[in-house]
């Protein structure tokens, strides 16, 4: 399978990341009825999405602007070598 080059065919994944976020986490508070769960979904993508940014913008940009990270997998073998 190649690389994914088309801009319209990128927006269109991006979409619909965004459309199975927003229906699970639609349902899944519909399902529970309880506020806190919404609490804790909101706290829980808002995490998650900090994480991401800090590993791949904060460490790109801030600590090391030489090494480009492809993955996550590559960010864990970018933290397991540099404590090497």
């Amino acid at each position: 399978m190649s690389d994914l080059k088309s801009p319209k065919l990128m927006y269109l994944k991006g979409g619909l990341f965004v459309a199975i976020g927003l229906i699970s986490a639609v349902l899944m508070v519909v399902l529970t009825r309880d506020w806190r769960v919404a609490v804790l979904l909101a706290l829980c993508v808002w995490a998650w999405c900090r994480s991401y940014y800090f590993a791949f913008y904060v460490i790109e940009h801030y600590i090391d602007g030489e090494y480009r990270f492809a993955g996550l997998i590559d960010f864990v073998r970018y933290l397991l070598g540099r404590k090497k």
